[in-house]
């Protein structure tokens, strides 16, 4: 489509507005601190760009000259450039959303996807005020943060961007001078000039602790701000819906916060007891700072006099109480404030938390007995006219005391099953136990753990921590709270033995109840690879037979977790067996689990790319199978999708508005059941079978491909990448298989191939096509939510390649190896085809203009960086990948490109 027939509708306009008054700011700084250099440099490269889009094969060409042999210190500045113009423009998409939302509440119209509508729905079906209540007991969101290898943003950057976001927003309905504007625009300006001046990221590798406090600002400074928010709306929709009486109805708690951030230990030396300790620690020190602050806002509120408006007898002997244990007593506040008793009681419980925070006599025990405190607050104002007089606050920091205890988000650790094998094979002095059958170590430690069987052999160092891990945990719940720790996740989890090892693990390290024997942990079982979530309800069904761990589920309340990853077997098969193994795998866990009388909660390993399971939470939800549709959702968070979804408050709480939204009706059946026809499950075996034949062809079974990939991508930046303490790659494997899914699919998407979104279907389509004919495939994909959605997740890959300038990085493969181009476009071509076949549509994304546009504007915009970047490439491994200039340039690139990539 040609740029002068990209149009904006209506409602667009203001969208329009801000990204030409940013880009305009964006050009103005690069002059100011770039140069006129600079600036002429990026602004032919962005020209020749469009007019080579436009097919201008003379601005083309001088593009191509322009971007050749650039010094390493200029290209990181022309990345930087354009970069910089992506950073505004996603912002100011941002900003359009929230735009979009407020206008919705404005008009008085109900926003598609909210809390509203979805309450609205509810009473509809005729669900009382009551059974909503009783729906949303057994309802939780969690997002649990994850680190990545490839983004980690400065929390400077951030906190910039949210200035910019706070600034644009001052613009929404209101009418100002000519002079407001200005200043306006002036602000927005100084925060662009000192991003552009700062640093994106450190020039030495981040450590564990780096990337914590990275996951922890979203945490702490945006979702701690907004939960409150979230409750408000759903108390406000329950009242509009039943009345007044809804008032007198608490909403219960529903969202949840996790990390694995200093709790991954696999793959990853550098996590280990310490580090959890140190998290856990760091986790407290943050949400009771928090609170202090809170406090210290609500003393400013609460100024009420004693001789105006009394206070409850329960408060004053509480004050009374505090006068005595604390030592400071009087001293706690000024004296002006001694008739003034809340604020008196404020200062006391200041202190309280001063003193828990420092670890030091008169701190608080734990969040319920801080609780008990702020509550006395809200009795107090409720009992002497204070509905309007501070209660709204006191009630918000009630909400989220409630919600992130002392805790602040929930640890859970992540191990290898390998690395557990060879703790037991140490422990029993048996140096063959990995290489056993997983039945015969599953009846070695079944024997093991009824006779309560320590290790017979000394550990050794690996061992031992191994041990410490788990004894740490144990510490840590003792002195944080049970909420502290979450699960403990086995990766590469093949049989059942691999979750009784744990349990021996735990008895070794004397962390069991010595009276019940129970160990107090929830063991998760991750199944990832496509061999694994074919096996997995059969594992499980196995494992909820076993009688040692009947007997530990007894005392988890017959809980259990069970992690599905959706990376792993997208690098193995490809995107459509993936999807099918991880459709089935949740059938056939849900089935045992039921069959077993276990409550089981499935733990989504997502991440942000379409191959690997990142998407809405309406998506997941409705992907899914009837049976998996029980109002809770654990999902993974991380790389630039925690930004995107996180990054700014009213973009988080449309997050949780629309999880609310579609687990709500879900759970209550108010969204359709599913249809899913025999013929349907035949012909996505046969879809399944066919795409993983075609994929593994190309990718696995000739042991050139991996070379092939290495020439074509920059992989070998990305494994250099100064972000992330884990490394890209599995030491224990070589080839394509050693590589780990995050940076497999950030290689591809860098040349812009999207391979892992796409390669496999179109073979899969064109078979099933010829063996059900079109029309069956046209009726899975009109009438089945699933096959809807892998046939447009399919397409939005197909739509965010570029196979033209993929044709760019192929220069850089050397010709014995170019044989894999053609595989890689006819397959494309092959894909595109099909889907467009089903669809009944010229154009990919046809039936999402939105996202069609805004891969059309931005296109442009990145194809400098990507020739910047092939050039560099070709330059730096030419010197044998030795010249630190050319590296630090290339790392731009790649960042940026990511940057670019993150609205198409």
């Amino acid at each position: 489509m040609p740029r002068s027939d990209i149009s904006f509708p209506q409602k667009d306009a203001e969208l329009r507005e801000d990204v030409h008054m940013l880009g305009a700011l964006v050009g103005e700084v690069i002059r100011e601190q770039g140069g006129d250099v600079l600036f002429e440099a990026v602004e032919t490269d962005r020209q020749n760009a469009i007019a080579r889009r436009e097919g201008d094969k003379e601005c083309a060409r001088e593009l191509a000259e322009q971007t050749r042999n650039v010094p390493p210190g200029q290209a990181r500045d022309l990345v930087r450039a354009f970069s910089t113009w992506f950073e505004m423009v996603n912002m100011a998409e941002k900003v359009h959303r929230i735009r979009r939302r407020r206008q919705y509440f404005n008009e008085g119209k109900i926003q598609p996807g909210g809390v509203i509508e979805a309450v609205n729905k509810l009473k509809e079906q005729g669900l009382s005020l009551d059974d909503v209540r009783r729906q949303m007991l057994h309802m939780w969101i969690e997002p649990v943060f994850t680190a990545h290898p490839t983004e980690s943003t400065r929390r400077t950057i951030l906190r910039k961007q949210q200035k910019i976001a706070q600034l644009l927003l001052k613009r929404l309905g209101l009418a100002r001078t000519a002079n407001e504007a200005r200043v306006l625009w002036d602000r927005i300006r100084n925060e662009i000039t000192s991003g552009w001046q700062t640093a994106e990221n450190s020039r030495e590798r981040l450590t564990v602790a780096d990337e914590r406090e990275h996951v922890l600002f979203f945490i702490a400074e945006v979702l701690y701000k907004i939960v409150p928010s979230f409750y408000e709306e759903i108390e406000m929709a329950l009242e509009q819906a039943y009345g007044p009486e809804a008032r007198d109805r608490e909403v219960p708690e529903i969202l949840r916060f996790g990390s694995w951030v200093g709790g991954d230990m696999d793959g990853n030396p550098d996590v280990h007891a310490k580090t959890l300790r140190e998290t856990i620690a760091r986790h407290q020190q943050i949400i009771v700072n928090n609170y202090f602050l809170d406090c210290k806002s609500l003393a400013e509120s609460l100024s009420q006099s004693a001789s105006r408006v009394g206070i409850t007898p329960e408060l004053s002997a509480r004050i009374e109480q505090y006068s005595l244990l604390l030592r400071s007593g009087g001293s706690l506040s000024p004296a002006r404030h001694d008739r003034m008793p809340y604020r008196v009681f404020l200062a006391q419980v200041q202190e309280r938390l001063r003193a828990t925070y420092e670890g030091r006599a008169n701190h608080y025990e734990n969040a319920n007995e801080f609780l008990g405190d702020i509550n006395l607050i809200a009795d107090s104002l409720r009992a002497n006219k204070g509905e309007h007089a501070g209660l709204f606050q006191v009630r918000r920091l009630i909400r989220r005391v409630r919600t992130f205890g002392f805790h602040l988000a929930t640890l859970d650790i992540r191990q290898n099953a390998a690395a557990h094998r060879a703790v037991i094979g140490q422990g029993f002095n048996d140096p063959d136990w990995s290489k056993r059958d997983s039945a015969e170590r599953a009846d070695r430690l079944r024997g093991a753990l009824e006779r309560d069987e320590g290790p017979t052999n000394v550990l050794d160092a690996s061992g031992k921590r191994s041990l410490w891990v788990l004894e740490a945990l144990a510490h840590n719940r003792h002195r944080y709270g049970d909420e502290a720790i979450g699960a403990y996740v086995v990766s590469q989890t093949q049989g059942v033995d691999d979750v009784l090892s744990v349990l021996l693990l735990a008895r070794w390290a004397d962390t069991a109840d010595r009276r019940t024997g129970d160990v107090p942990t929830d063991v998760a079982p991750m199944f990832e690879s496509a061999e694994s979530l074919q096996r997995c309800g059969e594992v499980m069904r196995q494992l909820f037979e076993e009688p040692v761990y009947k007997r530990h589920l007894k005392g988890r309340a017959n809980h259990q977790y069970v992690m599905i990853g959706y990376s792993a077997s997208n690098k193995e098969s490809g995107i459509v067996r993936s999807r099918w193994l991880i459709r089935q795998a949740q059938e056939s866990l849900f089935a045992a689990a039921d069959a077993a009388g276990i409550d089981l909660t499935l733990f989504h390993g997502q991440a942000e790319g379409i191959d690997r399971g990142g998407g809405r939470t309406e998506v997941l939800v409705r992907s899914g199978p009837d049976g998996a549709r029980r109002g809770r959702l654990r999902i993974t968070e991380q790389g630039e999708l925690i930004n995107e979804k996180y990054g700014l408050r009213p973009i988080a709480l449309r997050v949780f508005e629309q999880a609310f939204n579609a687990l709500s009706l879900s759970r209550a059946g108010v969204m359709p059941p599913e249809r899913v026809e025999p013929g349907w499950r035949e012909a996505m075996d046969l879809l399944a079978n066919e795409s993983s034949r075609v994929y593994r062809g190309l990718v696995f079974d000739d042991a050139e491909f991996h070379e092939f990939f290495c020439q074509l991508t920059p992989i070998d930046v990305v494994e250099r990448m100064q972000i992330g303490s884990r490394p890209v790659s599995r030491l224990e494997r070589v080839g394509i298989a050693a590589l780990r899914s995050i940076p497999w699919w950030h290689a591809w998407s860098q040349c812009r191939y999207m391979m892992p979104g796409w390669f496999g279907a179109g073979s899969a389509l064109a078979l099933a096509e010829r063996t059900l004919g079109e029309a069956a495939l046209r009726d899975m994909y009109e009438n089945w939510f699933f096959f809807t959605n892998l046939v447009d997740d399919v397409e939005l890959s197909l739509a965010r390649a570029d196979l033209e300038i993929a044709r760019v990085y192929e220069q850089l493969v050397d010709e014995r190896y170019r044989r894999f181009i053609p595989a890689l476009r006819a397959e494309y071509e092959l894909t595109k085809q099909q889907v467009l076949k089903i669809r009944g549509c010229p154009q990919l994304l046809d039936g999402a203009s939105t996202v069609q546009r805004s891969i059309l504007l931005r296109n442009p915009y990145i194809d400098p960086m990507h020739l910047v970047q092939v050039d560099l490439l070709r330059r730096w491994r030419a010197g044998r990948r030795e010249d630190r200039e050319l590296l630090a340039a290339l790392l731009a690139t790649v960042s940026g490109i990511g940057q670019a990539l993150q609205g198409a």
